[in-house]
């Protein structure tokens, strides 16, 4: 039983909105991940999605998308990211599946990790723009990252994966006077952190290690449509 992490995947099987206007690597690029992924994983394995899975607008229009995730091997967890509209309902979320789970304030167990997750914010913004316009934003998104760590917490679990769709550090990994997200993820001593929502400027946020914990950007354009093996 491997982790194995990928995000980003921007399916539009409904919307047949086309990943090619972004460059040529992005032609067909839900094959090329399908292809690299049968190759990968077995039905054991645990993969990691960190958000913008689908550009659907609501779940009918996502159903096709997850119909083709659902289809392949491995069971999938997802955390929500900023483009995923479609995503309303944890519970009957977590009812259409039996191998595709998602996490909203909450936690996955895997070996004697757990795997838990929120969408954070754009980090970047801080360092642009007034940063008291987005408290409110960043106060949410930190409860939300206490909740679903305090869940496991509660349950015994000592070792943390976490799964944030925004990079939780700046180019310069900092944020004006604090950075929430880095100062959490400090406090509870989490092991890995696995990013998305980045699809430019690659050689700024790149894998890393921070104090004592390991950062992995996994967009599927960063990882040539490959999925990256964590565990």
């Amino acid at each position: 039983m491997n982790l194995f992490a990928i995000s980003d995947l921007h399916l539009s099987f409904s919307s047949k909105k086309l990943m090619n206007i972004f460059g040529d690597k992005w032609i067909n690029h839900f094959d090329k991940i399908k292809e690299n992924w049968i190759k990968m994983i077995s039905k054991n394995d645990f993969v990691l999605l960190c958000g913008d899975f689908s550009w659907a607008m609501n779940l009918n229009e996502a159903m096709p998308d997850l119909d083709w995730l659902n289809s392949l091997p491995g069971k999938k967890i997802l955390i929500k990211g900023n483009h995923d509209f479609w995503w309303n309902g944890i519970n009957k979320l977590n009812s259409i599946y039996e191998n595709i789970k998602f996490i909203q304030n909450s936690y996955i167990p895997f070996k004697d990790y757990a795997i838990c997750g929120s969408r954070g914010f754009n980090i970047e913004i801080c360092e642009n723009q007034d940063e008291k316009q987005h408290l409110k934003i960043l106060e949410r998104e930190k409860i939300r990252m206490e909740l679903s760590l305090n869940s496991a917490i509660k349950d015994g679990f000592k070792k943390f994966i976490y799964m944030i769709h925004y990079p939780p550090f700046t180019t310069n990994n900092e944020c004006n006077n604090k950075n929430i997200f880095l100062d959490l993820i400090d406090e509870y001593k989490i092991e890995k952190v696995l990013y998305g929502h980045i699809h430019s400027n690659f050689e700024k946020f790149y894998d890393r290690k921070i104090n004592n914990t390991s950062y992995y950007l996994t967009s599927c354009d960063y990882l040539n449509f490959t999925p990256l093996k964590i565990l």
